[in-house]
């Protein structure tokens, strides 16, 4: 802390030193101090740009201290200058410490300076229903550009593949200020750049992401990306050659560890499991960040459902929705749920008590036990297909009358429903209810891959791994997808790998899509990829993507 020197002391001191030790060579100095009797205010004078700090901007700045004395201001960036009022222009974007001394007090505070970078907008979009279709919608893109010092402007746009003129005249780029009606050629997320050079200093690049729809309606895929984004796309079977379907960028960050997304009517419920997935001795309980959020299905909306603050234990992995009720599993004791208007909860047991857990099924002791809850699971004719990689493995049946009142140690009969695939790591599943087939992974070494069955040929696979091997499916050239399953390779641990997180089904095609985090990625690479029901044969959509949770919103639309 600094203090005020008393000037009689320090002489009087001063002088016994000179009378003691001689002349004393260092004379300390007297430093500034904050005071808030010292104070002042700033603003933007260019009659343009009055609410943006831009760099260039004139800014005003004016003593209203209580103190009277010379003011002396230091910008930040090593500009000075003296006056009560005072102007300064700032040539690089930062914030600064900008301080006034009077005397020998001061003031400092920050202020906030933007730098120069094209704001792009696109115009409302002259279509009935308000989107850009491709190859028949035009659209406007405008361009704010702050120039607070009115210096030359050089404009470069760049397009992507496949945009044209209102005309139907290729452009692959533009120098004009606005280069006019634009078509696009392609679906998906179409990013149009803007280069932009300001008294020859070149700017930030500008960027906006023209959304651009289907010319039929079709499904709708979303997955979630690690360390990125949610992305959409148009699952169009029949696009006209040489037309590019790309997915949408949503612009919504895919969270942590989504291994769960589900669409239910409007929106896309995002299943986090938060930052620690894998088993930890979490002794202090406080380890938990998960949480349950809701997009709209377009991007506009974000919500949030359900938070966890408590144990990691407690943290949302998989789920499913069922009538009007979010069904969520926590990784290691039972399945609550929430309805599907909820929002901005906390979870905790009282409020959210299990509708299912290890101890409340015949099974415990007798099949399972505690542990890995944290794997797919649903409901198919009135019976839950929990799948189970860990003390008591399989997909384990049961119905809502097999759900006991009070929690057993064992003893007690099985469900009459028994498991499927007993002994096995099934990961994840899926029902076609159409044709009557359960689509599921195994993560078995030796057995790794994804499987096709009815209900009858699952029975009679019992727990017999040789008996899997008509059912797995292949790609066109005889390869089965083998997910992560080995430490050091991925992320996770013994049955909790994220290798295959989820699958979806395209109920108009019979479709099955999913993230693969491949094992053997020289001979299938990573990536989104799904099962072919007209082909039979697994194929990838988009490759060299690392994908969490993927969902089908199953009602058509040429957009969202």
């Amino acid at each position: 802390m600094k203090t005020k020197i008393n000037f009689k002391l320090y002489l009087l001191s001063c002088l016994a030193g000179f009378l003691t030790f001689g002349c004393m060579d260092n004379m300390p100095e007297v430093e500034d101090l904050p005071s808030a009797a010292v104070a002042f205010d700033y603003k933007i004078i260019d009659n343009s740009y009055q609410l943006d700090y831009y760099v260039g901007a004139q800014v005003e700045f004016t003593s209203i201290s209580k103190v009277e004395g010379q003011c002396t201001w230091d910008f930040g960036d090593g500009a000075t200058a003296t006056g009560e009022t005072v102007t300064h222009k700032f040539t690089v974007g930062d914030t600064y410490k900008v301080k006034l001394v009077i005397g020998n007090q001061s003031k400092t505070q920050p202020i906030m300076i933007k730098d120069i970078v094209p704001i792009m907008t696109l115009d409302p979009i002259e279509d009935e229903n308000g989107i850009c279709e491709v190859l028949s919608t035009p659209v406007n893109i405008s361009v704010e550009l702050p120039n607070p010092e009115g210096l030359s402007e050089e404009y470069t746009w760049i397009f992507p593949a496949g945009t044209t003129d209102a005309d139907g005249h290729v452009m692959t780029t533009s120098n004009e200020p606005n280069p006019g009606k634009i078509k696009f050629a392609h679906v998906g997320s179409q990013a149009v750049r803007l280069q932009v050079k300001l008294g020859g200093r070149l700017l930030e690049e500008g960027k906006i992401n023209v959304q651009v729809a289907y010319n039929k309606e079709v499904s709708t895929l979303y997955y979630a990306v690690k360390n990125g984004n949610i992305m959409a796309l148009k699952l169009a079977a029949d696009k006209p050659v040489g037309m590019n379907v790309t997915p949408y960028d949503m612009g919504i960050s895919s969270g942590k560890h989504p291994l769960n997304i589900l669409f239910n009517d409007q929106s896309l419920y995002i299943l986090d499991c938060g930052t620690q997935f894998i088993y930890v001795n979490d002794e202090d309980g406080n380890m938990g960040d998960g949480r349950i959020q809701i997009m709209a299905k377009d991007g506009s909306r974000m919500e949030t459902m359900l938070s966890n603050t408590a144990a990691a234990f407690d943290d949302p992995f998989y789920g499913c929705i069922d009538g009007s009720d979010l069904y969520f599993a926590n990784r290691n004791t039972g399945i609550s749920r929430i309805g599907l208007t909820e929002r901005n909860k906390i979870y905790s047991l009282s409020e959210y008590p299990y509708y299912v857990q290890n101890a409340l099924l015949g099974y415990y002791n007798n099949g399972w036990s505690y542990g890995s809850m944290n794997a797919c699971f649903t409901r198919i004719d009135g019976t839950w297909f929990c799948c189970k990689t860990y003390n008591g493995t399989g997909i384990f049946r049961f119905t809502e009358a097999d759900i006991l009142q009070q929690t057993t140690t064992g003893g007690l009969p099985a469900p009459a429903a028994g498991v499927a695939l007993s002994g096995m790591l099934p990961k994840s599943l899926v029902w076609d209810a159409q044709n009557r087939v359960i689509y599921f992974t195994i993560y078995d070494t030796g057995y790794e891959g994804i499987y096709r069955c009815t209900p009858e040929q699952l029975n009679a696979i019992g727990g017999s791994k040789g008996a899997l091997a008509p059912y797995l499916l292949k790609t066109a050239d005889g390869k089965s997808v083998i997910p992560i399953t080995e430490n050091g390779k991925g992320e996770g641990s013994s049955g909790e790998y994220i290798g295959i997180c989820q699958l979806t089904l395209d109920e108009a095609t019979g479709d099955v899509y999913f993230g693969l985090r491949s094992a053997y990625p020289n001979e299938v690479k990573s990536g989104l990829m799904r099962y072919n029901a007209k082909t039979k044969v697994l194929e990838h959509v988009v490759e060299g993507v690392d994908v969490y949770g993927v969902a089908i919103n199953n009602n058509k639309s040429k957009l969202f």
